[in-house]
Order: structure tokens, then sequence, then C-alpha cells
């Protein structure tokens, strides 16, 4: 199936369907046995199962730093390549989020995509997705 803008979020089914609930159900359960029989083991369990659940949580939150650092600097260069020289000194005003959303536009789009998220000041990373006519697939996604 070909990448769109409503397709595209990664979904990873052992992390989203599995790891996730598994996680979130073992914090739940320690924080009722922390309330029908408190002691030191049930709290222990409960600080247990919250810093497990916040690893998890914060592995893909950096995860997706590192990724959006590399859009930034995969976006810059392209887009040294691909827009005409009057944007060209413009490519530092970009923020992450709006680089990280014109990936998805092809070569020729991503010109006057740009220059429109600059000239609007766009920053909502699905208003400009949902701009993008002709989709570039990210298959290498975090």
């Amino acid at each position: 199936m070909a990448q769109n803008f409503r397709n595209h979020a990664k979904y990873v089914p052992v992390f989203h369907l599995f790891v996730l609930p598994v996680l979130v159900l073992n914090f739940v359960w320690a924080i009722v046995r922390a309330v029908r029989a408190p002691s030191g083991g049930s709290v222990e369990s409960l600080l247990l199962a919250l810093a497990l659940l916040l690893l998890a949580l914060y592995a893909r939150m950096f995860a997706l730093a590192v990724q959006d650092r590399v859009i930034r600097l995969e976006m810059q260069l392209r887009m040294q390549g691909v827009l005409p020289a009057n944007l060209r000194p413009r490519i530092p005003e970009f923020t992450v989020g709006q680089l990280v959303a014109l990936r998805f536009a092809g070569d020729a789009e991503l010109p006057a995509l740009a220059g429109k998220v600059l000239a609007e000041n766009l920053q909502d990373r699905k208003t400009i997705k949902r701009m993008i006519q002709n989709w570039k697939a990210d298959e290498l996604r975090a």
C-alpha cells in the first residue's frame, strides 16, 4: 500500500499492542496492590512498574527526537539543492516541526510549499502535511 497522510504514522504492533499495554496493566495492578495492601514491597513494586512504563515512553521519545534531528539535517541539505536562490538563505528560518512535515513533499512540490509555509508561518505539522499533493514516502521512520 502506498504511503500517504492517512497511513504514514509509524505503528509497531509489538510495541503498541503488547509492550505498552502490558506495562500499563502492570502499573495499574501495582497501584491496586499498594492501595489494598500497603507495604514496603507493594510500594517498591509500584515504583518499579512506574519506572518501567516511563522507560518505555522515554525510549520512544528519545528515538523520535534523534529522528527529528536527522530529518532536520537531511531537509536542510535537500533544500539547498531544490529551493530557488531567493529561498535558500531562509532555510535556517524553518522549525524542526516544519521540516519534519515538509519531508513528505516531492522535490517538484517542495519549493512552492516551503515558500507558503514561510510566508504564512504555518507551524502545525498536520496542516503542512495535508497540503502535500504528491506524497514522498518515508519508510525508514523510527
